[in-house]
């Protein structure tokens, strides 16, 4: 089909089971565009060379006016960053279930206090069976998962409603700038130590467009216009739309030994990003086992069942960030293997497979195991998304 933005996309709509770790018979309903190409960003090209990057995070192109420097003063407010630049719901009203005055975009520090282990049991009486050590430089994370109302403003740069020409992602876009002097993360397998991330594929565009139609699988929480859903989180995106979305926001995605280190407290190792007091059923911690609204643990519709993004908010991390464990999983720069690769410092899993890294459980997750800060899952096609799966992005610290 041919987009607003003059771009020749190759989509398809189909039924992808996007991991199976959701605790219900029904399978979620996602969306693929068959087969994934073997580039290191899951695009045709194995390059992914940068040819314009300015070496920040965001690499914003000349067609839009989005995209932000990833500095102190916008990665902690999110005054400066585009999805929030507009005020209203889903932008500048998070911290108080849909009528707080808090921007959106608020990013939060993650200071590292030590080296942790990605593998690790805790019942509340600390970690045990601790393997795979990792340690990571320090970084922002979003406090919020990302909004509808928030979502909405990226859809309006790359697909602009006057039918101009949109904002596409540069190649080489999306690095953690920060790390390795400017060559971001570093591959832990295959040419661990010698090769590093290679930010957004120049062709990788064509596996993902924010269209209307490309939103709304069952259960989606986007709508066409402004409405009662923009505090919610944003569903049904696919990899290479959470992407482009954090690139174009000024940021990148976490890689997964970043997120599972906020979600862990770091060295602290957590049984829960809160800590050890169970979740309960009054969402008070945590969006799961359809406890929300109600605590009847009966699930209706999966927009009911989603909770604006903050509705936990006695369910912090140790840095502050919300909805670590419940609500919706959420996408992770690297790549799924089924074992971590050792040793691990500053690294992700660069080496192409066919499935990307999702981490954290979703409203459906009735089993704790699956938003334990150390659990796994199993992945999903970078190409598919599901109506439990959303995102949030990380930004230079």
């Amino acid at each position: 089909m041919q987009c607003r933005n003059g771009l020749r996309m190759a989509l398809l709509l189909v039924t992808l089971g996007c991991g199976g770790r959701s605790a219900y018979d029904a399978p979620s309903e996602s969306r693929d565009d068959a087969a994934v190409a073997g580039g290191p960003e899951g695009g045709p090209s194995s390059s992914g060379a940068s040819t314009s990057s300015s070496g920040g995070s965001g690499g914003v192109s000349s067609a839009s006016s989005g995209g932000s420097s990833g500095s102190d003063d916008a990665s902690d407010t999110g005054s400066q960053r585009p999805s929030c630049a507009p005020s209203g719901p889903g932008t500048t009203d998070c911290g108080s279930v849909g009528s707080g005055s808090e921007s959106c975009c608020t990013s939060l520090e993650v200071t590292p206090n030590g080296p942790y282990y990605r593998t690790y049991a805790n019942s509340g009486s600390g970690p045990s069976g601790e393997a795979d050590p990792a340690t990571v430089s320090a970084f922002r994370l979003d406090k919020y998962l990302v909004t509808v109302g928030r979502f909405r403003q990226f859809v309006n740069a790359v697909l602009p409603p006057d039918g101009g020409t949109g904002w596409v992602p540069l190649a080489g876009s999306g690095k953690h700038t920060h790390l390795n002097d400017g060559r971001g993360l570093a591959e832990v397998a295959g040419d661990a130590g010698l090769a590093f991330e290679p930010g957004w594929a120049m062709d990788a565009w064509v596996f993902g467009a924010p269209t209307d139609a490309n939103l709304s699988c069952s259960g989606s929480t986007w709508t066409s216009a402004p409405g009662s859903q923009e505090n919610l989180p944003i569903n049904c995106v696919n990899w290479f739309e959470a992407y482009a979305f954090c690139i174009w926001d000024g940021g990148f995605l976490p890689s997964e030994a970043e997120w599972e280190y906020a979600a862990a407290g770091g060295s602290e190792q957590r049984e829960y990003p809160w800590g050890s007091t169970p979740p309960g059923t009054n969402s008070e911690y945590a969006i799961y086992g359809c406890y929300y609204p109600d605590g009847s643990g009966v699930c209706t519709t999966s927009v009911m069942n989603i909770a604006p993004v903050g509705t936990a908010a006695s369910g912090g991390g140790l840095w502050g960030q919300l909805d670590l464990a419940g609500n919706l999983s959420q996408w992770n720069l690297d790549w799924y293997a089924s074992g971590y690769v050792n040793p691990c410092a500053d690294c992700a899993q660069l080496l192409p497979s066919s499935d990307r890294v999702f981490r954290g459980g979703s409203f459906l997750s009735a089993q704790s195991s699956e938003w334990l800060p150390p659990d796994r899952g199993s992945g999903g096609l970078p190409t598919g998304g599901s109506y439990d799966l959303g995102f949030r992005c990380a930004l230079t610290p």
